[in-house]
């Protein structure tokens, strides 16, 4: 665990973009804010290109010399900050740099190799492990070293079962199921599991004898590919198909492909029912274009103004924006304002009186990916806007060139107070603060890119050392606005764990990372599957299951669910995806436990639990 949080030189070392000066962060810090940042995106003042160069030498200094910060940083990066690309990328270029200097692990008894567990900790998604080694092979040959080849096995294991393989096994894919199988092999958890890794051979092949005996959730599937178009409708009619697609591994998206036509409003309200918060989000227009009837319409409202399913559902406040000014009708406006509210539950309460500046300059309206019209000003505002309205009492202003107070209204909500916000040419941070700095102020926030132009002193030498200042840095330049001192904190990315630092900075001695305020993990990473401590957990050869539609489902397969036990005979599914809800189960028969990764109808994802009867 790092000794502290990110680290700024105390004196000016270098320029900022602007041409003012500089303070360079340590190598650490600097490979911290790049990458929660937009590690792999053009950015306003670097390149896609000169930002990776950059990368690669912090990643290959500090993994041989750190490892175990870096270990700790890649966990939180893909578990946490939900960072997918940057975590790979960054997890291969550190084993690299570490093989090729000979680095020694210093593990602890029956530990992993840190290579091995580099690679591992940031595959967390079924595609994940071929995606790791096409990347390898792309930028250090189709050699691929013993450390690497374990920590995709490590993950192939936890990651590779029925529903993942039907959903992510596609043919477009430069490494198929099958390809890492045989890369990698790994050692199946199970002869189901064992089945699995066959069959993900025999079909990369394309062998014409494939055996599925023993997948029942493949064969659902290729019976249900077989059906007529016709079933397919009465099943949506009858209110099942949720249900029967669950069971054959598919989701909403293979409808039209099933009955060989468009989305009709009757099939998109058999499925509404089913779906989470992201899937509902992404297709307000389809629902307005088919015509679903206004019963409809406001279950998919209810569903979007849910608190319990936006915080499952773990959805960005960023896309929920997205979703609200692409949406088709204003009757989705309140909904996707409320989710956007429900989202933001991590900002804290700031006791005080704080000082929010949010930075409007040029550099800021620059898109935070290649894939979104989302800019860095629209990020800083949303959560600048957000951490105003949850204060105790704040002054939130938008700086440029100039300045100007953004009134904050009592009980308002972020999405109307965007609209106050405007584009303000350079970024003159010091001048924004000498305009509204009070002694009455108890902290300052700057939610910007650090690039000041404004001449003058810096902007951390205008605020008194007494008080507080943190800089949320979203874009990840090298340089900082301000020199290193006491009450000076940097921050990186805007995930859920980065708010509470703010307090646990000011009442600590030294700044900390994000996973420092996180409760260490033990056991499974947090996407993979748990395992519970004790097999105290009771199952049944065939359990029926009452799910929240009323439908009873029986399965062969013992002890589906898990994880809340609730009595000496029931269990509850406690659900890790979105738009799911706990259903109880009668569980009568002791039996041991050990994880099982298939998972029942009626979900998107379900923790499933179950005795190894092989």
């Amino acid at each position: 665990m790092a000794a502290s949080g990110i680290q700024t030189s105390t004196h000016s070392d270098t320029t900022t973009f602007g041409g003012q000066r500089g303070y360079s962060h340590d190598p650490r810090s600097e490979l911290f804010l790049s990458a929660v940042s937009s590690l792999t995106d053009n950015t306003f003042y670097e390149s896609e290109s000169g930002r990776l160069t950059r990368q690669r030498v912090l990643v290959g200094d500090i993994a041989v010399g750190d490892p175990r910060w870096m270990l700790s940083f890649l966990r939180w990066l893909r578990d946490d900050a939900r960072i997918r690309t940057a975590s790979l990328i960054i997890a291969a270029d550190a084993v690299h740099a570490r093989l090729a200097a000979g680095a020694a692990d210093n593990l602890a008894p029956g530990e992993r190799g840190i290579n091995r567990q580099l690679i591992e900790v940031v595959l967390q998604r079924p595609d994940e492990p071929g995606e790791m080694l096409a990347y390898w092979h792309s930028q250090y040959g189709r050699t691929v070293p013993k450390p690497v080849k374990r920590g995709v096995a490590d993950a192939v294991v936890r990651l590779y079962h029925q529903r993942s393989l039907l959903k992510y096994d596609g043919t477009s894919k430069g490494f198929r199921f099958g390809d890492v199988i045989e890369l990698t092999h790994p050692k199946a958890s199970s002869p189901q599991q064992g089945a699995l890794f066959r069959y993900a051979i025999d079909r990369r092949h394309n062998r014409d004898t494939i055996d599925i005996g023993d997948l029942p959730m493949i064969v659902e599937r290729e019976r249900l590919k077989a059906q007529p178009a016709e079933l397919i409708h009465r099943l949506a009619d009858q209110g099942t198909l949720p249900d029967i697609l669950a069971a054959a591994g598919m989701t909403w998206e293979a409808v039209p492909s099933l009955v060989d036509g468009p989305w009709t409003p009757q099939l998109w309200e058999s499925i509404i029912p089913s779906m989470g918060v992201m899937a509902l989000a992404r297709n307000l227009r389809n629902f307005d274009a088919a015509g679903v009837s206004p019963q409809m319409a406001q279950l998919v409202s209810e569903k979007l103004s849910d608190a319990a399913g936006v915080e499952r559902s773990r959805i960005l406040p960023m896309r929920l924006l997205s979703a609200y000014r692409a949406a088709p009708s204003v009757r989705w406006h309140a909904p996707l304002e409320a989710a956007l509210q429900h989202s933001l539950a991590a900002i804290p309460r700031l006791d005080g009186h704080t000082l929010i500046l949010v930075d409007r300059s040029g550099s800021m309206f620059y898109s935070t990916s290649q894939r979104s019209d989302l800019t860095f000003a629209d990020t800083a505002a949303v959560f600048g806007t957000a951490l105003a309205l949850r204060a105790k009492r704040a002054t939130l202003v938008e700086f440029g060139t100039l300045s100007n107070q953004v009134h904050v209204p009592k009980g308002g909500s972020v999405l109307p107070m965007l609209s106050r916000f405007s584009d303000l040419g350079g970024t003159d941070t010091a001048r924004a603060l000498r305009g509204h700095l009070r002694p009455e102020h108890t902290r300052v926030v700057i939610l910007t890119d650090e690039q000041y132009t404004g001449h003058g002193a810096d902007p951390g030498a205008v605020v008194p050392a007494h008080v507080p200042l943190h800089t949320f840095n979203l874009v990840g330049y090298r340089q900082a606005h301000a020199a290193g001192s006491s009450n000076r904190y940097w921050y990186g990315g805007l995930s859920d764990a980065s708010w509470p630092l703010i307090m646990l900075n000011e009442n600590s001695s030294r700044g900390r990372w994000p996973w420092d305020a996180v409760k260490p993990a033990t056991g499974e990473p947090k996407s993979g599957n748990p395992k519970p401590d004790k097999p105290t957990v009771t199952v049944s050869e065939t359990v029926t299951v009452l799910s929240d539609s009323g439908a009873h489902n029986q399965y062969a397969e013992p002890g589906i669910g898990p994880q809340t036990v609730v009595g000496p005979d029931t269990l509850v599914w406690s659900p890790s995806g979105e738009g799911t809800q706990p259903m109880q189960i009668p569980m009568p028969v002791d039996a041991g436990y050990r994880p099982h990764d298939d998972v029942p109808p009626s979900t998107r994802k379900w923790w499933h639990l179950g005795r190894n009867r092989d």
